[in-house]
């Protein structure tokens, strides 16, 4: 199968839902919402890890109160046997905290962990609302000293994955890339919810009537089978896919197709 990571929202239940649900070999990524703030992804990925799961919490710079409760949070990952964050800027006010960019608080995690526990960073394919395109690329290329591997913002098209890897590889940025890729969940659920996680090209993809959205929307359902079909067939570009579940997690919701590893599979035709 080709590496897969799902990402879950820490609402109400949801430690239940997902030992119910989800395999415990799955890895599992907690996100870090505004209005739920730093707490409440860590109660639930405390939880999950010491049932067995790999999980790697998202860290908001911008949610954070002081050092000390990232020194705080990092003992406990460690307790918990979770050697992973996913760091992000985050959407908070510039000056809440100690830390107004993902930078310093990579320095940080590096430091008070003393290099056990790794960190994740952000890619945006498409661009963000707020940073224009040379900052953003800048950033990385500060950052990936401090990082393992980048994380791309939910896409829904694979041509624009495949420009992003090849553009950060012709600039000098190293890491591999996991792709974000929505779940199958109904479209109407998928608008609602994708403005809590900051999305605002797929978004207008979404309520498009182009050609790629009557592909890939099967009436008011989405599906990311094709879409993930294209990118597991770069292997070289992509590590793996990163699944924004929206929290279903009904097996046909968070594992699409079965698919082979690109690996051993056979070759295409010449």
């Amino acid at each position: 199968m080709f590496p897969t990571r799902i990402e879950i929202i820490p609402s109400d239940g949801i430690v239940e839902k997902v030992q119910a649900t989800v395999p415990v070999s799955t890895t599992l990524t907690v996100t870090c919402l505004p209005h739920h703030g730093i707490t409440r992804t860590m109660e639930a990925s405390l939880k999950l890890s010491l049932l067995g799961y790999n999980v790697i919490p998202h860290l908001s710079a911008r949610g954070l109160e002081d050092r000390g409760q990232l020194s705080g949070i990092l003992r406990d990952c460690e307790a918990a046997g979770i050697t992973e964050v996913f760091a992000i800027g985050g959407d908070g006010p510039r000056g809440a905290g100690p830390y107004e960019s993902c930078l310093h608080l990579l320095e940080d995690i590096a430091e008070y962990s003393g290099g056990r526990i790794s960190a994740g960073i952000a890619g945006y394919p498409e661009g963000h609302p707020s940073v224009g395109g040379l900052d953003l690329l800048d950033a990385l290329l500060a950052k990936q000293h401090l990082a393992t591997h980048v994380v791309t913002q939910m896409c829904f098209s694979a041509p624009k994955v495949l420009d992003y890897t090849a553009l950060l590889c012709r600039e000098g940025v190293g890491l591999p890339v996991w792709a974000g890729v929505a779940g199958a969940v109904p479209r109407t659920k998928l608008l609602a919810l994708a403005t809590q996680i900051g999305v605002g090209t797929s978004l207008k993809f979404l309520s498009s009537k182009g050609t790629l959205a009557r592909r890939l929307l099967s009436g008011d359902k989405y599906s990311p089978e094709s879409l993930v079909s294209e990118l597991v067939a770069h292997p070289d570009s992509v590590a793996g896919i990163h699944l924004y579940s929206f929290n279903r997690l009904d097996r046909p919701t968070w594992e699409p197709m079965n698919l082979p590893d690109p690996d051993v599979s056979e070759p295409a035709s010449a």
